[in-house]
């Protein structure tokens, strides 16, 4: 590889004349330049690919790398990328950084020199094939490969960026990056450095927010689906709890109720006791009153039956004023039912003169407004003329919809004959089709390649310039199937199934996508350039007729042109007879006189050839075979015909569509006139019809107010008469009660009294009788005898007594010693009933309701009770997530506007020049930020929108809608774009214009070299192995030509004067 020696001095010279400016404004190499921050200055590799040693000395601006292919301009970028601690990814060529030393050495060497205010940046890489490591030196110190990364990185150099770093490999795989992925680079490549930090930190925030939406709404779900079984389980538990109080308060009646049966036997004993004294009292008075006693008795029963006489009367009376009682009672509640009808009557007389006023009131305001209105109106003039015109013109307008709706049908019936005579053509030429697709079927059967060569060319036509036909077989027509033989017999099978073009171009584009990226096995041939269709045989038909000559094989089947011109060209078709059995029988004589090449007889083919030696003639003949591919025949006549027939009859379709069209917006006027004139009508009519209804309902209304203003209320008379009427019903009430109460109260009286005086009596004589017979039967008895009954039974209540206190201790867990109830027992004991009945009939309520409480268990609580406390540890987490989404909402609005608007302004700078260096070349192109959805943040992307054609729209930039050149293009622009932009140091582009055509490419040129030349922007390096001629170059740029081979001159002979100088006499000679 040759350089220029005086680069090498001045790049000397500047590492030496370096100032402390970290970025200024690059002109020329001369001593007073200086590099951006990051720019590379020097490139010496050792062994490394192509060259054994190589220094490369890049300018700080443009530097144009040219050389053949296989030269090695390609190694100085892979040098570049593996130097500043790039993967081998990147590059696309090998997996191994070992492969990438030069074939038959043990190692390599690459040292990149990047320019640094306060001193260069020496990196030096020294690759070892065997265990295939690498070891770093920064400024000839050691350092690991993390150093160096952190270093390039701190220098804004990203080598992994296609939108910095674009190698050869990865040229079609910018316009394959997705629109994410290009804002990505675009970000790291151009933007600010916090804009990317941002954008990730946003993805995150997105990616946590989300989690924490979808973890708050399981929690909030899950919060509520324990709430609601929760609920559902509160019954079960509230009557748990109740069954529970029931069983608490059957343990408390079972402990009570031994001590009420033991106070009750302890009363008893009492009871006994004080009896047993009493006995003796009565014994001894018993003895002393007995014969007064029955005295007593006689004297009470006398004066008791006339007093019980008298109250079976009162009674019978008492029951007899109870029923009048009841009539009375129920006459009383007859007057309590009229006040309220005597109120209620009032309240909706009331409430009837207050709708009257209000309605009064509404009625007068309405009047007003239409009379408002009808004033209004007085000022119109008479609208009777305009509804006659109106009138007359809509009847006009009918008169033509008619004459149109009788048009409009013709030509429907027209057209529906012409549509069927069209469909009947298409039916025919789709049968002629079917044949074309069996055809097409047996070559699928055949030759799958060229099947489906063929098929692409149907999808990509538009690609090629001149017409593309067919394979051979498919667009041959035999006019006679029996004659296929002859024309498969001469032309080989390769060419049968071969593609035909007119254009060579055409032909290599097709081929390369074909056979070289899809890897089918196919065959194109190109027509000749000046057609041989119509070439004249060598002799003519009638000459050979003697012998048999029915036709020259051209004649037999039809082909476009170019095919005929080929064959023709190519195997002399119109100079080859066929022939008939005839033919046969005097071959010789034939071979001789005619002195033919080629014959075909009926089965045979004969080939003449003449010795270059002795002059002989040497025939052969081969039996024909059967036709495989030609037997399908298309007559090409009637085939034309049908085209035509279809073109007219689709012409004579189309002109009834354009008279039925044109027809159709006739009756759409129409009718929209008509609406119109309706419209008008409707209107003048209600104008006209307006001031007589305004008067009649102006008269209606004040009727009504007249009616309503006659039938109004007096609602004072209406409330004394209420008041009076209250009155007399409260004075009949009073009469009532009266009566009633002092009759009952009097009779109640006198029966009190009566049984009060009886009740006397009869005490009286019951105490007399019962002393007289006590005294009686103890005087009959021992008095021995009594006392007895009576310490019998003080011994077993006594006995009782004790067994009882022992069965209610032992009941309530109480010491033996104990006789006094706890306190706490006590206590529960004062809640409950205190009789021996009253306790029986509370416990068998009490178990009764325990019992109808079933099914349940402290599982069901136990549950609740854990489920309530889930439920409070999960609303306070909620609230916690809740609050934590909160902040990073705010986080997310927070980093979204620092993010987003550096963003956008980003993008429209790119996109201005983008679309500034389409307009350059005539064409159109735009850069925008892109998202489906502003919230998701990793799906923000920018799109690339292109037009290369004025005929087209805006296409976005993708791997299969633009051709290469147009990708190579538009990548080129949009990388120019952000070279102006200028936050990385250097930007590496790689044969990006092969695919490009010649305009385009020059164009593309010209943007490069008036960007990249500006002294503001960054390093550019262009590898391209041609340039065209006669294009622009400025002062600023560097190029570099690269040369290698076996006869290359040794760098130090290399002498650039003498070069130049006989350039130049070539030049001039």
């Amino acid at each position: 590889m040759a350089l220029h020696c005086k680069r090498k001095r001045i790049s000397h010279e500047l590492t030496t004349s370096q100032t402390a400016n970290s970025q200024t404004t690059l002109s020329s190499f001369t001593n007073s330049n200086t590099f951006n921050l990051g720019n590379g200055l020097r490139e010496p590799s050792s062994f490394y690919s192509t060259y054994d040693h190589s220094d490369v000395f890049p300018g700080p601006n443009l530097n144009m790398i040219v050389g053949a292919n296989g030269t090695g301009k390609s190694s100085i970028v892979c040098a570049i990328c593996l130097g500043l601690a790039g993967k081998t990814a990147i590059l696309g060529r090998g997996d191994k950084v070992g492969l990438y030393v030069k074939r038959g050495c043990a190692k390599g060497s690459v040292e990149i020199e990047l320019y640094r205010a306060g001193g260069n940046l020496v990196i030096n890489r020294e690759i070892h094939v065997e265990n295939n490591q690498s070891v770093w030196m920064i400024n000839s110190k050691h350092a690991s490969q993390k150093a160096v990364e952190e270093t390039v990185k701190e220098l804004q150099i990203q080598v992994g960026n296609l939108c910095q770093f674009l190698p050869q490999e990865k040229v079609g795989e910018f316009a394959k990056m997705s629109k994410i992925e290009l804002l990505e680079a675009t970000e790291k490549s151009v933007g600010p450095p916090e804009m990317y930090e941002f954008h990730c930190k946003l993805k995150t925030f997105r990616t946590k927010e989300r989690e924490l939406e979808n973890s708050c709404k399981e929690k909030a779900n899950f919060l509520e689906k324990a709430r609601q079984r929760n609920e559902r389980n509160k019954l079960d538990v509230e009557r748990y709890h109740t069954k529970r109080r029931h069983l608490d308060r059957i343990q408390m009646l079972e402990k009570k109720k031994p001590w009420v049966e033991y106070e009750t036997a302890r009363k008893e004993l009492e009871e006994v006791k004080k009896q047993r004294e009493e006995m003796k009292k009565t014994v001894k008075s018993l003895k002393e009153v007995q014969a007064p006693l029955l005295r007593k008795i006689q004297n009470v029963e006398s004066q008791l039956m006339p007093i019980e006489n008298g109250m079976k009367e009162k009674t019978a009376k008492i029951r007899e004023t109870s029923q009048k009682c009841k009539q009375k009672q129920d006459q009383l509640d007859r007057k309590y039912k009229e006040i309220d009808d005597i109120k209620q009557a009032l309240s909706l007389q009331q409430t009837e003169e207050a709708d009257r006023k209000k309605r009064i009131a509404n009625t007068r305001r309405l009047i007003q407004d239409l009379q408002r209105d009808l004033d209004s109106l007085s000022s119109h003039a008479d609208v009777t003329p305009r509804i006659e015109a109106v009138n007359a013109e809509l009847r006009t307008i009918q008169e033509e919809k008619a004459q149109l709706d009788g048009e409009g049908q013709d030509l429907q019936r027209d057209k529906d004959e012409a549509v069927g005579e069209l469909r009947r053509l298409q039916n025919r030429k789709r049968s002629m089709e079917d044949m074309m697709n069996r055809k097409e079927e047996k070559l699928r059967n055949r030759f799958c390649d060229t099947y489906a060569a063929l098929q692409w060319l149907k999808n990509h036509r538009d690609l090629f310039e001149g017409k593309v036909y067919e394979p051979m077989m498919l667009v041959i027509n035999v006019r006679d199937p029996r004659n296929a033989k002859y024309i498969e017999s001469h032309i080989p099978v390769n060419d049968l199934r071969a593609f035909v073009f007119e254009k060579q171009q055409d032909m290599e584009k097709f081929m390369a996508e074909v056979r070289d990226k899809q890897k089918l096995r196919v065959n194109s041939v190109i027509a000749p350039a000046e057609s041989c269709a119509n070439r004249p045989p060598s002799r003519p038909l009638d000459s050979l007729k003697r012998f048999g000559i029915v036709s020259y094989l051209r004649e037999l089947f039809d082909a476009p042109e170019a095919v005929m011109s080929y064959l023709c060209y190519q195997y002399r078709i119109n100079d080859v007879p066929v022939g008939t059995e005839k033919t046969k029988s005097m071959i010789e004589m034939v071979i001789r006189e005619s002195q033919l090449r080629m014959i075909y007889t009926a089965e045979e083919k004969y080939t003449v050839k003449k010795s270059s030696y002795s002059s002989k003639i040497i025939s052969s003949n081969s039996a024909l075979r059967n036709s495989q591919f030609l037997s399908m025949t298309i007559d090409a006549d009637e085939r034309r015909k049908l085209e035509e027939q279809l073109n007219a009859a689709q012409k004579q379709v189309q002109v009834f569509d354009a008279r039925i069209k044109v027809n159709h917006e006739q009756q759409v006027r129409l009718d929209r006139r008509d609406n119109e004139l309706r419209a008008e009508k409707k209107r003048l009519s209600e104008l006209k019809g307006k001031r007589r209804q305004l008067e009649q309902k102006i008269s209606t209304k004040e009727d009504s107010v007249r009616q309503m203003e006659q039938s109004g209320i007096d609602l004072l008379k209406a409330d004394e008469e209420a008041k009076v009427k209250i009155c007399a019903v409260n004075d009949q009430k009073v009469a009532i009660v009266e009566d009633f109460v002092h009759l009952r109260a009097r009779l109640s009286m006198e029966k009190v009294y009566l049984a009060l005086e009886a009740a006397g009596l009869t005490a009286e004589k019951i105490s007399m009788e019962s002393d007289y017979r006590e005294r009686t039967a103890e005087l009959r008895r021992a008095e021995v005898r009594v006392f007895l009954e009576l310490d019998h039974k003080k011994t077993s209540l006594l006995e009782t007594c004790k067994n009882m206190m022992r069965r209610a201790r032992e009941i309530c867990n109480m010491n033996p010693g104990e006789t006094v109830v706890p306190e706490i027992l006590q206590t529960a004991f004062s809640e409950l009933p205190n009789t021996l009945e009253d306790i029986d009939a509370m416990l068998s309520e009490e178990k009764a309701r325990a019992d109808c409480i079933t099914g349940l268990s402290e599982t069901v609580v136990e549950e609740y009770n854990r489920r309530e406390q889930e439920i409070k540890t999960m609303e306070k987490e909620l609230e916690e997530k809740t609050n934590t989404l909160t902040t990073y909402r705010q986080n997310i609005s927070e980093a979204k506007e620092r993010w987003l608007i550096p963003l956008k302004q980003l993008v429209e700078q790119i996109n201005m020049k983008f679309s500034d260096f389409f307009r350059s070349m005539h064409c159109a192109g735009e850069v925008d930020l892109h998202s489906e959805n502003p919230e998701e943040y990793d799906r923000y992307g920018i799109r690339i929108r292109v037009k290369f054609r004025s005929s087209t729209q805006l296409h976005e930039l993708t791997p299969h809608h633009q051709s290469g050149g147009e990708r190579s293009v538009s990548t080129m622009l949009y990388l120019m774009a952000l070279q102006e932009l200028n936050r990385c140091p250097f930007r590496v582009v790689d044969e990006i214009n092969q695919g490009m055509d010649p305009v385009n490419e020059r164009r593309v040129f010209d943007i490069v070299v008036k960007t990249a030349c500006n002294g503001s922007t960054s390093q550019y390096f262009f590898i391209t192995p041609k340039l065209l001629q006669n294009l622009s170059y400025a002062d600023e740029m560097t190029i570099l030509c690269v040369h290698n081979g076996p006869y290359m001159l040794p760098p130090h002979e290399w002498n650039e004067k003498a070069f130049i100088r006989r350039s130049k006499y070539r030049t001039y000679l």
